[in-house]
């Protein structure tokens, strides 16, 4: 009898949050293409200029995952919830790294013989999202997770809902004023 390919993602994930290492390396083939798609949903959305790939990134995110001493994943919607953890921390750390003086600060590089003056608002700034973001897990702990899984781990409502137990017309109710939250917050982030 051949196992379910969700029902095998998720006995592997248990095995793996046990320790089993063969697991955890066997895990990545299996989950890779959506871990990449995830990762490239999450790459349009950074300002132009960033220099990580989304390979890079589905690594970096899987390292973090597996190297975790006591890994305990519930499920596939809670793995790529984790996942989701893993890439914004790491585009987050990624963002503070090049905002430094060091890296040139907010400057951006300018081809004058290209240059053209901004017609589109600036791109979104990951720094100020992942502040936006801490404010409303701070205030309403669940509408973080819905934003998490939503926009960082890329599930449906209806995924969504069923990783959190809730009903769908609360996910997508928290969705809307989770992201009118985090509207008003970017274009007002002192107050």
């Amino acid at each position: 009898m051949t196992q379910h390919p969700d029902a095998q993602i998720t006995r592997m994930l248990r095995a793996a949050s046990e320790g089993d290492r063969q697991a955890a390396a066997e895990l990545l083939p299996l989950l890779y293409s959506e871990l990449r798609k995830l990762a490239q949903a999450r790459m349009a959305k950074t300002p132009p200029g960033n220099t990580l790939q989304p390979t890079a990134l589905v690594h970096e995110a899987y390292l973090r995952l597996v190297g975790t001493d006591e890994p305990s994943w519930s499920g596939r919607a809670h793995f790529f919830g984790a996942a989701a953890q893993a890439m914004r921390d790491i585009l987050v750390e990624q963002a503070r790294r090049k905002s430094r003086l060091k890296h040139g600060g907010n400057r951006r590089r300018l081809d004058l013989d290209a240059a053209e003056p901004a017609v589109e608002p600036p791109a979104e700034d990951i720094l100020a999202l992942n502040e936006g973001l801490r404010e409303l897990e701070q205030a309403d702990p669940r509408r973080g997770r819905i934003v998490m899984l939503r926009y960082f781990a890329g599930l449906s409502s209806e995924e969504t809902a069923a990783a959190l137990g809730i009903s769908l017309r609360t996910v997508e109710r928290e969705w809307r004023s989770s992201k009118a939250f985090l509207r008003g917050f970017l274009s007002n982030p002192e107050g």
